[in-house]
């Protein structure tokens, strides 16, 4: 008679019903991880600096003159123009010029140049200036004298440029709400993190279990039938001094 050498399944652990059973019992493992990761989520959001950003829009046009042949100033020709001047806002002629203007010298050129974009409307000639900041009214200061600067620049250079004119369609406002950081967004994002991190956790912890927790489990893994079940009493602290007072008397 031989014994067979028996090796534990572990492919068989992970049927539906099994599944349901790690999660139940590592239930706690998942909402702790989960908890942790939105906590910290959240707190790194509150120690962040808020960041505020302004807009300006400007329109993109052509003068017309009595030189203009007609149908110069086509509006698919400015959309593509608008291209352009959104190009021009982020350079360093103009952060130069904002800087000198608003006495920026702390700030520095290259921080300007940083925290300052443009991005043209699709279909339109409009095109949308931003500048972030820490403060909300440097934030709106900058990019109203940015849209001015941008405007005064193209004008300079009209002649040869066929009279394309940037006008200030709408001045930046005075942003409220900061744009970063989002405590709710980023503690939404911890949380799914922080699920299947703790779903992952789970598992990995049921793996490295050799516990077998239930006959079916034991069987799953074993591959073998269980022939007994050896039921676990639970004694109460007085019923434990009885029988020991008991055992003391023999």
């Amino acid at each position: 008679m031989f014994a067979e050498e028996i090796t534990p399944e572990r492919g068989s652990m992970y049927s539906p019903q099994r599944i349901v059973q790690i999660l139940r019992r590592r239930l706690w493992t998942i909402v702790l991880v989960a908890l942790v990761a939105v906590g910290s989520a959240l707190g790194f959001s509150l120690l962040q600096t808020p960041t505020y950003e302004a807009s300006v829009m400007i329109l993109v046009g052509q003068k017309t003159t009595g030189d203009t042949l007609p149908g110069a100033a086509n509006v698919s020709d400015l959309q593509d123009v608008a291209l352009t001047v959104a190009k021009a806002v982020p350079t360093v002629p103009i952060a130069e010029t904002v800087v000198e203007r608003l006495n920026l010298q702390s700030e520095g050129t290259k921080k300007v140049l940083v925290n300052t974009s443009a991005e043209p409307d699709p279909g339109t000639m409009f095109v949308k200036i931003s500048y972030r900041d820490s403060d909300a009214e440097r934030a709106q200061l900058i990019a109203n004298t940015t849209g001015e600067v941008l405007s005064d620049r193209i004008s300079e250079v009209s002649v040869a440029a066929n009279a394309i004119t940037a006008t200030v369609w709408e001045p930046a406002t005075l942003p409220t709400t900061p744009i970063s950081p989002d405590p709710l967004r980023n503690s939404l994002i911890a949380l799914v993190l922080g699920i299947i991190i703790g779903v992952m956790l789970a598992f990995l912890l049921e793996y490295a279990s050799d516990r077998w927790n239930s006959r079916d489990e034991m069987e799953g893994i074993s591959g073998v039938p269980t022939l007994g079940v050896v039921p676990k009493f639970k004694v109460s602290p007085r019923r434990r001094r009885v029988l020991a007072n008991k055992e003391g008397e023999r």
